[in-house]
C-alpha cells in the first residue's frame, strides 16, 4: 500500500502520464478509433480536506482592513506617549518590525533606569516600562495578524476561497449534496477533453464555474489534441472564450452555444418588445427603430471592464427625444425622464451569429449532438465504476497525478471492454 501511495504522487509518474496520453492519442488516431472533434466538459471532485476548513477572501479583506486601522491607531498612541516614530499611512510589516525594535530598546533602557532608582516609590520608570510592554505586546499581535492575512492573500490569489487542509482546493457547490442545503465543499473542477469516450487530455481548475476554465485548459493542452471542431455546452459560451478560440484555433469551428441561445428561439422571447434583436435595424445609416417607432441613432463608442478585467467594447445608441413636429416623444424617455439609450456589443453579436450559423448546419449539428454520449460516460464511469468521488492526496501537483492515473485506467478499461474498435464515423467496418 505504501509503495503504491508513494508511486501515485512521485515525480516519475508525471512524465510517464504525459508520454502515455500522447502515445495513446497517437494510437487511437492511427487505428481510426477517434475523429477530429474534441468534446470538453467538466465535473467537480471532492478534495481530501475538511469541509469546515474554509478561508474566504472577502473575510480576509475585511479583517485585514480592521487590523490595519487598529495598527494605525496603536502607532499613533505609541508616538504620542512613548517614542517619536514617523510612519506612512500605508502600514507594512517592516514598519511594525521597526516599532517593535524601538520599543524593545526603550524597555531595555527603562530596565536600567529602574535598577538605578530602586528606592523611589512610586517609580515613574516602572510605570513607563509597564506601558511600553503593553504596547510591545499589542504591536506584536498586529504584526502577527498582518503577516497572517498577507499569507492568506498569497494563497487565495484570484480565487474566492481556499481550504486550510489543502490550500489548492477551492470551496464550490457539488452535485453530490447529501444534506441538500447547497453547502460548499473543498474540491477541484476536473476538465476533460474527450472523443469516443476516451479521455485525451485533462486539467484540474480552481474555478467553480466552467466558463473561466476553458482558456487556461486550451493554453495548457498539448498541441496534438485540437485537430478539429471544439465542442462544449452552453456553460462555456462567452465572449472571451470565443475570441480566444478564434485567435488561437481560427481554422477550426467552435460548436459552443451561449446561455440564451435556446431562449432566443422561443415565441416569448421573439415577441418581447424590449429585446433589441426584435427591433428593425438599418445597416446603411446605422440606426434602430423599436416597436413603438422610436428611432435610436448612433451616439458614441464606450467600453466596460468585467470583474476579471476583460474589456468589452460597445456602440451607444440614443433615442430621438423629439418627433417630426418637434414635440417631445414620451416613448423616448425613461420613467425618470432621461433619454433612453441602448448598448450594442458588435463583437458579441458577431460571435452569437457565427455560433447560430454553425449549429444550424446539419453536419455540424450532428457533431454537437454527440457531446452528451461522448464525454458524460467518462464522468459516470469515474465516479460510479471506479468510485472516484474524492481525492486521497493533497495539493494540486499530487491530485493532478492521481487523476491522470484514474483517467488512463478508464481509457484502458474502455479499450478492453469495447465491442467495436472502429471509428465513430465508420460503422460499416467489421467489428473486432
Amino acid at each position: 500500500y505504501r509503495t503504491i501511495a508513494r508511486f501515485v504522487v512521485s515525480d516519475t509518474i508525471e512524465m510517464m502520464l504525459k508520454s502515455s496520453f500522447s502515445e495513446f492519442r497517437e494510437y487511437l488516431r492511427k487505428n481510426g478509433l477517434i475523429d477530429e472533434a474534441v468534446f470538453i466538459d467538466g465535473t467537480k471532485i471532492l478534495a481530501n480536506a475538511n469541509k469546515y476548513s474554509f478561508v474566504w477572501k472577502k473575510n480576509t479583506i475585511r479583517y485585514d482592513d480592521l487590523n490595519r486601522q487598529k495598527a494605525k491607531k496603536l502607532l499613533k498612541e505609541i508616538k504620542e506617549s512613548i517614542v517619536n516614530i514617523d510612519f506612512a499611512d500605508d502600514l507594512t510589516v517592516d514598519q511594525l518590525d521597526e516599532i517593535c525594535a524601538r520599543l524593545e530598546q526603550r524597555i531595555e533602557y527603562l530596565n536600567e533606569k529602574v535598577e538605578e532608582t530602586k528606592k523611589i516609590s512610586p517609580n515613574p520608570a516602572k510605570q513607563e516600562r509597564r506601558t511600553a510592554k503593553k504596547y510591545l505586546k499589542q504591536t506584536r499581535e498586529r504584526k502577527q495578524k498582518n503577516s497572517k492575512y498577507a499569507e492568506q492573500f498569497a494563497i487565495v490569489g484570484e480565487r474566492n476561497s481556499y481550504s486550510k487542509t489543502d490550500n489548492d482546493a477551492t470551496f464550490m457547490r457539488m452535485k453530490e449534496d447529501p444534506m441538500k442545503n447547497g453547502q460548499t465543499k473543498p474540491g477541484y473542477n476536473l476538465q476533460v477533453a474527450a472523443n469516443n469516450q476516451f479521455a485525451l487530455d485533462y486539467t484540474l481548475a480552481p474555478n467553480p464555474t466552467d466558463m473561466r476554465t476553458l482558456i487556461p485548459f486550451l493554453e495548457k493542452m498539448d498541441a496534438d489534441v485540437i485537430q478539429g471542431p471544439i465542442v462544449a455546452d452552453a456553460g462555456y459560451g462567452s465572449e472571451p472564450n470565443y475570441e480566444f478560440i478564434e485567435d488561437k484555433f481560427g481554422v477550426f469551428d467552435y460548436l459552443i452555444p451561449y446561455n440564451t441561445m435556446l431562449k432566443e428561439e422561443t415565441k416569448r422571447w421573439r415577441s418581447d418588445e424590449r429585446k433589441v434583436m426584435n427591433w428593425h435595424y438599418n445597416a446603411e445609416d446605422d440606426y434602430y427603430i423599436d416597436p413603438k417607432n422610436v428611432r435610436f441613432n448612433f451616439k458614441r463608442y464606450a467600453y466596460r471592464h468585467d470583474t476579471y478585467g476583460y474589456k468589452r467594447n460597445f456602440k451607444v445608441y440614443e433615442a430621438e427625444k423629439f418627433d417630426e413636429d418637434r414635440k417631445e416623444n414620451p416613448n423616448a424617455l425613461t420613467r425618470k425622464g432621461n433619454v433612453r439609450k441602448i448598448y450594442i456589443n458588435p463583437q458579441w453579436e458577431y460571435f452569437k451569429g457565427k455560433v447560430k450559423t454553425n449549429l444550424s448546419n446539419t453536419e455540424k449539428n450532428k457533431i454537437y449532438r454527440r457531446r452528451k454520449y461522448e464525454i458524460e460516460p467518462i464522468f459516470g464511469n469515474l465516479k460510479a465504476y471506479l468510485g472516484f468521488t474524492r481525492f486521497t492526496v493533497r495539493s494540486k501537483k499530487k491530485v493532478n497525478r492521481q487523476m491522470g492515473i484514474a483517467l488512463m485506467a478508464l481509457n484502458m478499461w474502455k479499450m478492453s471492454t469495447s465491442s467495436s474498435k472502429i471509428s465513430p464515423n465508420n460503422k460499416n467496418k467489421k467489428k473486432t
